[in-house]
């Protein structure tokens, strides 16, 4: 059994990419409700709302597509650091994606933060995934 909830919210969300779908469920953890809300401030995702069903939560997240082709904002969601291999990054090692275009979204002592914010505040931690 898969117990890596982050794993799924991405890939959850790279499946509904593909397929066009306007919204998705996911399942709510804390890990799952920051990285989304994150998607969601940076602009790849319209909105998340959370939602309980028999006493379990949900995340129902409704995502961002271009004009009339309906072509996805996000073109690359990727896993880096995984269970079976943790990724850390230094302060001074901090991945830029794409030259700024996409981001990198790191857990550290300051909770869940983006390539950004990571360097601005001169902290490193463990790469979760890239996005762009």
């Amino acid at each position: 059994m898969n117990n890596d909830a982050i794993s799924i919210a991405l890939t959850a969300i790279r499946n509904a990419n593909i397929r066009r779908k306007a919204m998705i469920r996911i399942p709510a953890t804390k890990m799952t409700e920051c990285i989304v809300q994150i998607l969601v401030e940076e602009g790849f995702i319209k909105n998340a709302a959370k939602y309980k069903d028999n006493g379990k939560e949900f995340l129902d997240v409704s995502l961002r597509y271009l004009g009339k082709k309906k072509d996805p904002y996000i073109a690359v969601i990727k896993r880096i650091s995984k269970p079976g291999l943790r990724v850390y990054s230094d302060r001074r090692e901090i991945p830029k994606i794409l030259g700024g275009m996409g981001i990198a979204i790191s857990s550290t002592s300051h909770g869940l933060i983006t390539d950004r914010e990571a360097r601005h505040k001169k902290i490193g931690g463990e790469i979760l995934c890239h996005t762009w």
